[in-house]
């Protein structure tokens, strides 16, 4: 079966085309129809490989909104909207900052996450709305994310986030798309067509997610919260972190268990000081003084256990 190429519109977008390797997917054998999407699935991470450079300009741009003050923001509609949010929510359990630090919002409002608000997407004005209620300002950085590049309500995320000064980042899954034009820096990740047409969820999904997975880590990495790749600044809000946050201090100071515990408990249950306090050989108190000297970086903390007055 042959599909002529559409010429314009919507149905142009290289998300929106049927792709010609899953024309007979309702007549897959279960397992052929799974490596067939495990296939597909395998070029994201080149796809977004491709899109490093502009990566990294909006990494750089998040951590110097974050070094004025400024807070990142997600906003899209839809799965796009809802990586965002995802994104957002974990931030502080992983990283230990504070909730209002980075925002997630989603096109129809926090209901949406759960449940389909359809319409709210091709209202440009409600994304001006939803970031005035959370008071963007121009030290902020906004990432706007749009499968399709062309979703209303993002570009009017973008177009406010510009008026009022602040940094503007764009995430799309087609080239040349219509919100790059409004953003500062525009990560455009051509993932192709679907395995079910159009479903964006999918391919398109997963490369937002992983570049979203990068904005956020890499912007903490650069802010600190990392000490080689273990997240010392855990938030031990459950049992489950809890041990993590002793295994994570026990690797890191080169301990046992039992005494990280110690440390820990010594500490406030904070893992960057209880590891400050072992390898600089510093009480907890001198230790979140090393760490204010340092900007919260382990490495500079240890490498010279003297406080300065």
């Amino acid at each position: 079966m042959s599909r002529a190429r559409p010429a314009h519109g919507i149905a142009a977008l290289t998300t929106e085309l049927a792709n010609p390797r899953t024309a007979a997917l309702d007549s897959m054998p279960v397992e052929e129809m799974l490596r067939t999407m495990n296939a597909e699935d395998a070029g994201v991470a080149s796809a977004v490989a491709q899109a490093i450079p502009e990566i990294t300009r909006a990494v750089e741009g998040i951590v110097e909104a974050r070094r004025r003050g400024g807070r990142l923001i997600y906003i899209g509609a839809g799965t796009s909207g809802r990586l965002g949010v995802l994104d957002a929510v974990e931030c502080p359990p992983t990283f230990g900052i504070d909730s209002g630090e980075v925002l997630g919002i989603i096109a129809g409002g926090a209901g949406a996450f759960a449940r389909a608000v359809e319409g709210a997407e091709d209202d440009p004005a409600r994304a001006e709305q939803d970031l005035s209620a959370v008071h963007l300002s121009a030290a902020d950085a906004v990432v706007a994310l749009a499968a399709s590049g062309r979703t209303p309500y993002a570009i009017g995320a973008l177009r406010y986030g510009r008026a009022v000064g602040a940094t503007t980042i764009a995430i799309s899954c087609n080239r040349n798309a219509e919100i790059s034009v409004h953003a500062d820096v525009a990560i455009e990740i051509e993932t192709g067509p679907e395995v079910l047409t159009g479903s964006t969820r999918l391919k398109a999904g997963t490369a937002q997610k992983m570049v979203c997975n990068m904005l956020t880590t890499a912007t903490m990495v650069l802010d600190g919260k990392v000490y080689g790749n273990l997240m010392v600044d855990v938030a031990p809000t459950n049992a489950k972190l809890v041990d993590r946050a002793r295994r994570i201090v026990a690797e890191a100071a080169d301990i046992d268990l039992p005494t990280a515990a110690a440390l820990l408990d010594a500490a406030g249950g904070h893992p960057k000081t209880a590891i400050v306090m072992q390898l600089a050989g510093v009480d907890a108190a001198t230790a979140r003084t090393l760490l204010a000297q340092s900007n919260g970086f382990v490495r500079s903390a240890i490498r010279d256990p003297r406080p300065t007055s």
